[in-house]
């Protein structure tokens, strides 16, 4: 099924989680482990992100670089087909920009169409130093609007080649990122607000938004999206925070603001009593949150099931 039909036919609160590959030549046990664990919750879909190609600079005998271009976590297409056909599971792999020519994402799109994956998930990607394509004569999607335009194009059966003039359309559901703080490169929230609906008027259906720790900036972003006029459902994306490290590192990579109340009491206590802080937290959140109809709940847990295992237990849905 598409996110958005599970979103549409769900008879109580719909739970989802996010993923990561495995770092390259890295272990899929311990991805195998938190998939294990989380499919007791019944998720209709599991996320799955998507890396691109990274330079690495690697020094030469002679004083000299020799430059390579690698992909730090490959893997993103063969989970996909592990959840789907082991678990049953809908996956939603992300499709990014960054990275990636408009070649290589329509070949990873025909790919998932022969998996019979429906869904993805398109976002910008952040900035990996990747050598810009276009030096090269190819095509790249510069922003989020760009890259759900061309899934779109393939959703009507239009392709880059002319050789697949013939090819058929395909039938992907589309969701997108959502900013409740902005997202950190637009200059005001109402601009930011305009570009998320540039992406649902060339064809996304759903939003997923960054993680908060202030369900009061979710309701004031879903306010402010329809009076912009988007109407898709807005799904909150919630971290537990688990570390005191987290109270600095979670702000300077995802641009987004810690509450004084959660940041005092993390702070004020033992390190090994974090874990049940920022779980106790997600719980008032999630409460809240389940309070105003939110359509889901997606929670962003990477490799490590054991926070949402402490609040799966604690709230009992």
């Amino acid at each position: 099924m598409k996110v958005i039909e599970h979103l549409e036919t769900a008879k109580k609160p719909l739970i989802s989680f996010e993923i990561i590959p495995p770092k390259r030549g890295g272990d899929i046990n311990t991805l195998m482990n938190v998939l294990d664990e989380v499919i007791q919750y019944n998720p209709p879909f599991i996320d799955i992100t998507s890396h691109s190609a990274e330079v690495i600079y690697e020094e030469t005998p002679d004083g000299g670089y020799n430059m390579k271009i690698k992909r730090k976590r490959p893997g993103t297409l063969g989970i996909c087909a592990l959840i789907q056909n082991k678990y049953n599971v809908d996956a939603v792999p992300h499709v990014i920009c960054q990275g990636f020519t408009r070649e290589e994402t329509e070949d990873f799109l025909i790919e998932l169409h022969y998996l019979g994956i429906d869904n993805v998930l398109a976002i910008r990607g952040d900035d990996s130093g990747y050598i810009n394509p276009v030096k090269f004569g190819r095509s790249i999607n510069e922003y989020a609007v760009d890259l759900v335009k061309q899934i779109n194009d393939v959703n009507k059966g239009r392709y880059l080649e002319d050789t697949l003039l013939d090819a058929e359309p395909m039938d992907f559901c589309v969701g997108v990122g959502g900013y409740p703080e902005k997202h950190f490169e637009a200059p005001n929230l109402s601009i930011d607000i305009k570009y998320a609906k540039q992406k649902v008027d060339a064809g996304a259906e759903y939003i997923v938004t960054q993680m908060f720790y202030d369900n009061k900036k979710y309701f004031k972003y879903v306010d402010d999206c329809r009076a912009a006029g988007i109407n898709v459902p807005i799904i909150p994306g919630l971290k537990i925070l688990t570390s005191k490290n987290q109270l600095h590192s979670i702000p300077k990579y995802f641009h987004i603001d810690i509450p004084d109340e959660l940041a005092d009491e993390v702070s004020a206590d033992k390190p090994d009593r974090v874990l049940d802080i920022g779980v106790n937290w997600t719980i008032k959140q999630v409460e809240e949150l389940l309070n105003h109809n939110v359509p889901a709940i997606h929670f962003y847990i990477m490799q490590n099931s054991k926070p949402v295992n402490l609040l799966m237990q604690k709230l009992k849905l």
